[in-house]
């Protein structure tokens, strides 16, 4: 089992890397990039891999046996202790950061590349110089697809260390109330 210090520091990393990918998203939406992509990406992967993996490798060693009962049913995939609320408010912060990904993939205009001292694009074997405000947009547009798996796996990485880490505080369930029991 993953330490109590070791999970707590990795669920503050993974939350800290959540709020990074997020800030940095809004001001690439706002038009505004604050750092360099290899910067604002080595970050947040810094700050989130280290909690994915704590929360899924606790999140296997501690519930073994649970599986779920529904597969596209959201309250069979929450341990049983976390409150639906907590699996539903994930569940959002999820969904937008995989929306600013699908819509970052969606503004991707071609490959923009600097050649020969200008911004040439791509597009199924034709080039055509672009200007340096596309050439920026595309990079934005580049940085915040990164940010956006990264926060969304963070979200991940925050909800699993979380439901370790309050487990100890769960009631354990009775035998009317575990997995594949029909409820009294």
């Amino acid at each position: 089992m993953i330490p109590q210090r070791w999970l707590i520091l990795c669920s503050a990393m993974c939350s800290a890397g959540l709020l990074w990918s997020a800030v940095l998203i809004a001001a690439l939406l706002a038009g505004v990039r604050l750092v360099p992509t290899a910067v604002a990406v080595a970050v947040a992967a810094v700050l989130t891999v280290p909690g994915v993996i704590a929360g899924v490798l606790g999140n296997r060693w501690l519930y073994r046996t649970t599986r779920p009962r529904v597969r596209w049913n959201l309250t069979s995939w929450v341990p049983p202790h976390v409150p639906h609320w907590a699996g539903m408010l994930a569940g959002v912060f999820f969904f937008g950061f995989w929306l600013t990904v699908v819509m970052a993939f969606a503004g991707l205009d071609g490959d923009i590349q600097m050649r020969g001292g200008q911004y040439v694009r791509s597009d199924d074997g034709r080039t055509t110089v672009v200007s340096q405000a596309d050439f920026d947009r595309h990079r934005s547009l580049e940085q915040q697809i990164s940010l956006g798996i990264l926060g969304a796996a963070a979200v991940g990485g925050v909800f699993m260390t979380g439901a370790i880490l309050t487990h100890h505080a769960a009631p354990q369930p009775t035998e009317t109330q575990s997995a594949g029991q029909a409820l009294a």
